[in-house]
């Protein structure tokens, strides 16, 4: 199983040789069991004309063959070959509530850990692969720093380098105003990736993250640490708020509590599973308590298993809570 490895702070002499073994963790596991030319997470048409194969309910009809339709009598598609240009941007929301983890991992190690498999996959084709990293509110301290886009694997090093030491403030970043910066500037179609915990209100995401994929094809990585599902019987339990400090006393003990804990958890995740799929983006729940790269290879290889058949299908819906434990 995977475990995402914990990255220290920026001012720790172990950061780098964590982050190298991070590195070759993923090179090594996503080199062996993705098989296959892969160019990133959401892999977009390209330009160059590839072979025709027979239409499936789904297809583009603006794809059509029609010369190998009149010759066989049956209806055919142009496929594509995907491009070898591609450009991937990644907003990374590194928010005090990512520093929260209570199974393998803290949530931001995960996040981590997340944009390593995606720069690895998107670079080691020879594409561009740039970022954005949001770290806090902007009255306490916090920023938006945008990471250039640029080819080759020590490039990508050293951007995961930049994300993995980037401190996180006090407060919650914009998620909104993050997902918004990779619209600026306009770029030619690529792939954009946003990875955080989405604890922001959807009505602050949700419409920059449909304005982004009009253009881009577009991946919601969520992370979650199973506490933040359901709450366990441990008596009176003091947690305290990451985002500013406070601290609440829980009597855990109460059954209806963790019943109606429970529920607005589910209902809250449901709203941004409903807010993703609506603005027409694929989304991949990563958990601090599974094997994340299991869960990243099934997605991507459903990705490629429905983009052979040239269905157009939505991401597959996160597991139940009971399945996924």
């Amino acid at each position: 199983m995977a475990r995402a490895a914990a990255v220290t702070g920026p001012g720790s002499g172990r950061a780098e040789a964590v982050l190298s073994r991070l590195y070759l963790t993923v090179t090594r596991k996503l080199d062996g069991l993705l098989q296959g030319d892969y160019v990133g997470l959401l892999p977009g048409p390209g330009s160059e004309a590839g072979e025709s194969t027979e239409y499936r309910p789904g297809d583009d009809v603006r794809r059509m063959d029609w010369p190998v339709t009149a010759r066989t009598t049956v209806p055919h598609v142009r496929r594509s070959v995907a491009d070898r240009e591609l450009e991937t941007w990644i907003a990374v929301d590194l928010s005090a509530s990512l520093d929260f983890g209570t199974a393998r991992c803290l949530k931001r190690d995960l996040a981590i850990s997340a944009a390593a498999a995606m720069i690895h996959l998107t670079a080691r084709g020879g594409n561009r692969v740039g970022a954005v990293i949001g770290t806090g509110d902007p009255v306490s301290g916090g920023a938006i720093t945008r990471l250039p886009a640029r080819t080759g694997r020590k490039e990508a090093h050293g951007l995961l380098r930049a994300i993995a030491l980037t401190e996180s403030r006090p407060g919650r970043s914009d998620l909104g105003a993050l997902i918004d910066r990779l619209n600026r500037p306009p770029r030619r179609r690529g792939v954009a990736v946003v990875i955080s915990d989405f604890m922001a209100p959807p009505a602050q995401w949700g419409r920059p993250l449909r304005k982004l994929a009009v253009r881009h094809d577009v991946l919601a990585v969520e992370v979650v640490d199973p506490r933040e599902l359901e709450l366990p019987d441990v008596g009176v339990l003091t947690v305290a708020d990451p985002e500013t400090g406070a601290l609440h006393e829980v009597q855990t003990s109460d059954l209806r509590l963790r019943r109606r804990y429970a529920e607005a958890a589910a209902a809250g995740r449901a709203a941004i599973a409903h807010t993703v799929r609506g603005a027409g983006a694929a989304q991949l729940r990563l958990r601090t308590d599974s094997d994340w790269l299991l869960d990243m290879v099934r997605f991507v290889a459903g990705q490629r298993h429905a983009r052979t058949r040239g269905v157009a299908r939505p991401a597959p819906a996160p597991r139940p809570e009971s399945e996924a434990r």
